[in-house]
């Protein structure tokens, strides 16, 4: 296997298609990149922004450029000597008309030939949540119609543009009524006695979309009825669904894999298993895992890492000064003091998915429950599962067949003490338990384990990510995928035991940002410099709050927003805020607003996407938009002068954490545009399109010190890049060794080798000096470091060179971080030739 050196993440989509994409190969040669890593190609539905929405597996999205456009691009690597590693998704596909399977699906019923390949509980219609209201009253406003045609024997109900196929008995006889004269499909469709029947008589069912979380009749993806799971677990399936994924690498036009939300399959071991033997043992495979804090991969996976989740993770405790996160605590627990218990917080959360988003799926596990544990009463069953779901503190468990072990045993019994000591019956807890952990080959106690295990991920997912990470506000740079809002902050000593078990399996991606991180990496980096600066922000939104009042609405609920919407709404601002205040326009408040919006439908607070508080979401906005207006020339003067030595902090923070992931162990993940600035929020903001040609100009420019810090990172890049091409040994497989820091300053820097027989190299980064650093260069004043120094082993002590400076430098058993930080606040030295 080929491990990449680097990987560049693309979105395909959104103006990208493959024409476009190789216009920026040679821009992508320039900086480093070994491998593009593309987001999925496949057909899918129209107008994706995406491409996790997929009709045809087997075929390259014409929208994007077809087979063609794939081919050119595949030759364009080539000529660069470059290679593609390709995001596939086999734990779902479309739900929609467009998908010939799932159509195959409504019009056959189980007779189809793909009902096998999605995962339906056809003891029931599917149901299909398209609806605003129930059946008999949308066809009385006459929103649900009746379509035939004779030639070709199509016809169906309609709703909205879309025709829904109808079983064939009943097609036949519709067009039998038809053609025989004795009704018109007009009088037919008037005939709401015979539209009822005809309904119910079909191999599905419509109904109000707002009924989905509780009469879904199949797995979906997280909360979106829209994507329908497949059961890859089937041999067919698995070959079907990955024919032109094989014949893509067999071909060598794809060298690696990203497997999407492996979490849901059910049993992602043995579909690893089953993918790394039809792709042979040479393409690199990696998946996105969402690994909670001191989790591990599971060991046997055949694959190389994950997506890199956990290295964002590990950045923010290392980023966080834990003294100041101590006075934002206290002072969010002021603001919020409902909110500010995260532990609480999360239980609540958790309990709030399982009771009403993901009610169905809940009630689907108490039957088989029921079916395990027959002489408990339902009830009891019914809380006995959702407080195992709720005690679960990772994604899931991995269980297959017989007793659950290992890890997985520790954990899950873990997960039942939890549940049972907060349950009104915990033998029903218990009970449960034990046939999930020893199912005896019970049928019933198998297929319990395995979907529980589909549905905690999920859960997890949506309470956290989705709903926590927008109540929970303390300090939103925290708030991020695969992280812990709740950490109080680390010592270097602690990313150096978290980078020595990473090294373990070390080609996994280094990533920190991606399309579904909630905002981008330099906005998170400022966001945690907020700890360094504590007390002057929070005499910030003291001052902000009263500067702001005119824009607040005084309801008999209180003020709106409330508290907690305004401290995250001025944390969000300062990620987003402009390098020069001239720069703030309507494009900077629209993303604003809409960000706004997301994030307090996501809290579920006063509003959510299934039922909108106009009045509410009014006032936010009104609130969002008045703090970026043009008459609020006071605040936004306050808060830029109160904002500037964050910024700069932030900066510093943006090129001390590039550094790091270019030189830990793992593959560095550059999301697409990430090499300048990257201050996004949430997605949609995160998937804009890419100013590519900037990104040109700028890389022919040269970055000195004290200039464009954006530039300065593009460069930091381009140039640890091109190291890891030039000694891919020496970072594929070189080992990791923390380096001892001495003297006054030891704690503000992060300092390790990467070596093996044959050479090192060796990064120093700083970190928690925002006070004493120059606003534009991000240097310390000359002295500030006095005796602080790296002593080093012997096989260290040989003769370097400075990589980032190009400057030789003497061997000798200590560095002296004043001497190594002239140039740059940072280093990065490698063994001389």
């Amino acid at each position: 296997m080929q491990a990449p050196t680097s990987t560049y993440r693309l979105q395909f989509r959104n103006g990208m298609t493959f024409t476009n994409a190789c216009s920026i190969i040679p821009y992508l040669k320039r900086i480093g990149v070994s491998h593009l890593y593309a987001s999925p190609l496949f057909m899918a539905t129209e107008g994706s922004t995406h491409g996790y929405d997929i009709v045809d597996p087997n075929q390259i999205d014409p929208a994007i450029g077809g087979a063609g456009g794939f081919e050119r691009l595949v030759a364009a690597l080539k000529a660069a000597e470059m290679q593609l590693i390709l995001d596939i998704v086999p734990n779902h596909m479309a739900a929609s008309l467009e998908n010939p399977w799932w159509r195959s699906l409504l019009e056959l019923g189980p007779d189809s030939p793909y009902a096998t390949y999605f995962d339906v509980d056809w003891t029931r219609p599917i149901t299909l949540p398209v609806l605003d209201d129930p059946f008999s009253q949308a066809l009385a406003s006459g929103s649900i119609g009746l379509s035939g045609q004779s030639a070709t024997g199509k016809s169906g109900l309609t709703h909205g543009t879309l025709l829904y196929p109808l079983r064939q008995e009943s097609a036949a006889r519709l067009m039998a009524l038809v053609s025989s004269g004795r009704a018109s499909l007009d009088e037919l469709a008037a005939d709401h006695a015979f539209m009822e029947a005809l309904h119910q008589e079909q191999h599905w069912h419509f109904i109000p979309w707002k009924e989905a979380r509780h009469r879904l009749s199949y797995r979906r993806f997280f909360e979106v009825a829209g994507l329908v799971g497949l059961r890859v677990e089937d041999q067919d399936v698995f070959n079907e669904t990955h024919r032109l994924i094989i014949e893509l690498v067999h071909a060598g036009q794809v060298q690696g894999l990203r497997v999407d939300h492996v979490d849901g399959l059910s049993d992602p071991a043995d579909y690893l298993a089953k993918l790394r033997k039809a792709v042979d043992p040479s393409p690199y495979i990696i998946v996105e895992k969402i690994l909670a804090q001191n989790e591990t991969m599971p060991p046997g996976w055949p694959v190389s890492g994950t997506t890199g989740y956990e290295v964002i993770a590990s950045f923010a405790e290392l980023f966080v000064e834990r003294e100041g996160l101590e006075l934002l605590d206290k002072a969010y627990r002021a603001v919020a003091p409902t909110r500010a218990d995260f532990d609480l917080g999360r239980r609540e959360a958790k309990r709030a998915m399982v009771e009403r988003n993901f009610a169905g799926e809940r009630a689907r596990l108490t039957d088989l429950a029921m079916a395990v544990v027959p002489q408990l009463q339902r009830g009891a069953v019914d809380e006995a599962i959702a407080g195992i779901l709720v005690a679960f503190p990772v994604y899931r468990t991995y269980g297959a067949t017989g007793p659950l072990e290992g890890p997985d045993r520790v954990l899950f019994e873990s997960v039942l003490a939890d549940a049972a000591r907060n349950a009104e019956q915990p033998e029903a807890v218990w009970m449960i338990g034990r046939a999930i952990l020893d199912p005896d080959d019970n049928p019933n106690a198998l297929e319990l384990r395995r979907r529980l295990q589909q549905l905690s991920g999920p859960v997890m997912a949506k309470a956290m990510e989705d709903t926590l990470f927008y109540r929970y506000n303390r300090l939103l740079g925290l708030n991020e995928v695969g992280g812990d809002p709740a950490t109080v902050g680390s010592e270097p000593d602690d990313f150096h035991r978290t980078m020595c078990e990473r090294a373990i399996l070390q080609l996994g991606l280094s990533a920190t940002s991606t399309h579904d991180t909630k905002r981008g990496e330099d906005a998170r980096a400022r966001l945690y410099a907020l700890t360094e600066h504590a007390a002057e922000w929070l005499a910030g939104f003291n001052r902000w709050q009263q500067l702001n009042r005119a824009f607040i609405v005084n309801t008999p609920d209180g003020p709106w927003p409330e508290p907690n919407t305004q401290w995250m709404l001025y944390q969000a601002l300062v990620g987003i805020w402009p390098q020069d205040i001239e720069d703030i326009d309507g494009v900077l408040s629209d993303r604003f607003k809409d960000y706004a919006q997301k994030a307090i439908r996501e809290a579920k607070t006063y509003t959510d996407w299934g039922e909108p508080n106009e009045r509410y979401e009014t006032a936010v906005l009104d609130f969002a938009g008045g703090l970026l207006g043009k008459e609020n020339q006071a605040f936004r003067n306050d808060f830029d002068r109160a904002i500037r030595r964050i910024i700069a902090a932030g900066q510093l923070n943006s090129l001390a954490q590039t550094l790091l992931k270019l030189t830990i162990p793992g593959v560095p993940d550059i999301y697409q545009g990430s090499e300048g600035p990257e201050l996004s929020l949430v997605d949609p903001d995160n998937r804009r399109p890419v100013d590519f040609r900037r990104l040109e100009a700028m890389l022919s420019l040269k970055a000195a010190d004290g200039g464009d810090v954006w530039q300065r990172k593009q460069t930091l890049i381009a140039t640890g890049l091109k190291l890891r091409h030039a000694r891919p040994e020496l970072y594929d497989r070189g080992d990791y060794l923390p380096l001892n820091v001495r003297g006054q300053r030891h704690r503000h820097i992060v300092a390790f080798a990467r070596h093996d027989k044959r050479q090192f190299s060796i990064t120093i980064v700083p970190r928690l000096i925002s006070r004493h650093i120059d606003a534009i260069t991000l240097r310390t004043k000359p002295g500030y470091w006095g005796d602080t120094r790296i002593e080093l082993p012997a096989r260290l002590s040989t003769p370097r060179r400075d990589i980032l400076a190009d400057s030789a430098v003497d061997g000798g058993p200590a560095i002296e971080i004043e001497t190594a930080f002239r140039t740059q606040p940072f280093a990065l030295l490698i063994s001389a030739d």
